[in-house]
């Protein structure tokens, strides 16, 4: 089989004949991928741009955490699971003896790899991954919207860092696949939102083609102002999704006092901050990496309610076989979310392989 694969601790990707998985082991599952998302921290990869130095000691190893497929054997010991079931993955895997994985927090742990990063993940025709890390879909939802499970769990997980409540004003910086899950989960449980970008109008025409009504490119008005006319006086919370380290100063210009600005984006460059202002202010500043269990439960239940409406962040859906130019086009801003589908026939006429519905 072919897979999109990091082989040397610099630019690129290579696209790659690899043996099809075997019978996985005790505790594993093999996936037959039906789409797999590229994600920012996958272009990070592809550049080799600091902060994945980490990946060094894994490579070679095939990209993509943000996947669905079916099942296509399990391994001893599993149960819950049976080759033909619709699955997504959380592609964190904990150690599970760490303080963090006894306490019961395992998004905390101190020893976890990701899948795609560290591990084999799912730009490839199957993926052998933990059973532990599955999560079965409910029925009639399309397998490559499922896809987006990943990173709406981190939305939702942002969104929960944040500890909005119904009416508060929330200003979202980032339009990305990240930033658009982040506007569209807070507006669900009730704030009044304002997502803002820079030079991303096709981006924002996403965010109001799935409901974002206050969409606004500072191009044209910057954000304090753009705040101003919306709420009518500063934020109450405010969540970054844009990897742009001034951003988070600009975020906690248009805080109210006492307000939560949490960053969510990953950032190459430090971040120069007023601290006497920062804390007679009494601002607070939180961090959101990656999903909790429950958070990604969450993502599920929305996208089988909301398939429909969020089925457009799905800009574009390439073979694997054009992993690389698929890969161009993720960076290139002219896409919000780029999905690589293995080159198997019912991949290719578009249709759910397990439901044979249109997807």
């Amino acid at each position: 089989m072919i897979a999109l694969r990091k082989s040397t601790a610099a630019f690129g990707l290579d696209l790659a004949e690899v043996a099809s998985p075997g019978h996985p082991g005790p505790g594993l599952v093999t996936i037959d991928v039906a789409a797999a998302g590229i994600c920012g921290s996958d272009v990070h990869a592809y550049e080799w741009t600091p902060g994945y130095a980490f990946m060094a000691q894994a490579l070679p190893v095939t990209l993509g955490h943000e996947f669905a497929g079916t099942v296509r054997a399990v391994g001893a010991g599993v149960s819950g699971l049976a080759p033909g079931d619709p699955v997504t993955c959380w592609p964190t895997i904990t150690c599970g003896a760490c303080e963090a994985c006894r306490a019961g927090r395992p998004q905390e742990c101190s020893a976890r790899t990701i899948i795609g990063l560290h591990a084999d993940g799912g730009f490839a025709d199957a993926v052998t991954v933990p059973a532990a890390n599955c999560r079965l879909l409910p029925a009639g939802l399309p397998l490559d919207v499922a896809a987006l499970t990943e990173p709406l769990g981190v939305a939702v997980n942002a969104v929960d860092v944040a500890e909005l409540r119904p009416g508060d004003r929330v200003v979202v910086l980032g339009p990305g696949p990240i930033g658009l899950g982040i506007a569209f989960v807070a507006q669900e449980r009730g704030a009044r939102v304002l997502l803002a970008g820079l030079d991303d109008e096709m981006r924002l025409a996403k965010a109001r083609e799935i409901g974002i009504a206050q969409a606004v490119d500072l191009r044209g008005e910057n954000l304090e102002a753009a705040v101003a006319r919306v709420f009518g006086g500063p934020a109450d919370r405010v969540i970054e999704a844009t990897g742009v380290a001034r951003s988070v100063a600009d975020g906690l210009g248009i805080l109210r006092s006492g307000g939560i600005m949490v960053v969510a984006g990953i950032h190459s460059g430090p971040l120069s901050l007023d601290l006497t202002g920062f804390v007679r202010s009494k601002k607070q500043l939180r961090a959101a990496h990656d999903t909790t269990a429950s958070a990604l439960d969450e993502a599920i239940r929305l996208l089988a309610a909301h398939a429909e409406r969020l089925s457009p962040l799905i800009t574009h859906r390439r073979p694997l076989s054009d992993g690389i130019a698929a890969f161009e086009l993720a960076r290139s801003r002219r896409a919000v979310k780029v999905l690589l589908v293995p080159d198997r026939p019912e991949a290719a006429d578009g249709l759910n392989p397990r439901t044979r519905t249109r997807a």
